[in-house]
């Protein structure tokens, strides 16, 4: 996978450290859009992944049985710290990395997009993604099984439209929206299906496909 992703990812890393740096306690504990994550959670999970390697990962997930969601919440219990500016600082101290876990590498901007989504949403800030960030995500997400949090048998049931970008992904019944939130969709989050429309919508319901975390 090109290299070329980082550029995009830590653009995406200082738009949120400047968003969060106007929060004050009370925000910090507002649930996010990741069932039973607050935001600082999402925040912790962001700092405990950009932190992550590839060897790192391995040995985190044999300490956690091989439990992915173990594992995730090791790790952010690893990387929360003791206040909210802590989370904080530490995000700003990974903001730069370009470590990674065993995945390609636009995972990495998936992860920034659709967590900064799941911080920015509950809290009513909104934020102006560069389309190539959210058409890479989305280009990704369908790729990745539904196992690893992507919708690659999804897309081979429904064709997804962007309203506002040039993309057209998968075949079957039509959905139709902001690459956004088409992306908010395949990743498991409800909370952007009002922004949809189309005979396809309803396939993404699915109750047994994995939601990114």
């Amino acid at each position: 996978m090109r290299n070329d992703v980082w550029p995009l990812v830590h653009a995406e890393r200082r738009a949120l450290i400047a968003d969060l740096e106007r929060l004050d306690d009370a925000q910090w504990a507002t649930p996010s859009l990741c069932d039973g994550w607050r935001v600082r959670d999402v925040v912790a999970h962001l700092v405990d992944v950009a932190m992550t390697t590839r060897i790192g990962f391995m040995v985190d997930m044999v300490r956690a049985g091989m439990d992915f969601d173990r594992q995730n919440a090791r790790g952010l219990q690893r990387a929360r710290g003791a206040s909210p500016q802590e989370t904080l600082a530490r995000l700003r101290r990974v903001a730069p990395r370009t470590s990674t876990p065993p995945a390609p590498l636009d995972t990495r901007l998936v992860e920034e997009v659709v967590h900064g989504e799941d911080i920015r949403r509950p809290l009513g800030l909104t934020r102006t993604y560069p389309v190539e960030a959210v058409v890479r995500s989305l280009h990704q997400q369908a790729r990745m099984s539904a196992s690893f949090g992507g919708a690659k048998e999804l897309v081979a049931r429904v064709r997804l439209c962007a309203t506002d970008a040039d993309l057209s992904i998968g075949e079957g019944p039509e959905v139709r929206g902001p690459a956004l939130a088409l992306l908010l969709a395949v990743s498991g989050r409800r909370v952007a299906l009002d922004e949809l429309d189309g005979p396809g919508v309803g396939a993404l319901l699915p109750a047994n496909r994995r939601k990114l975390a």
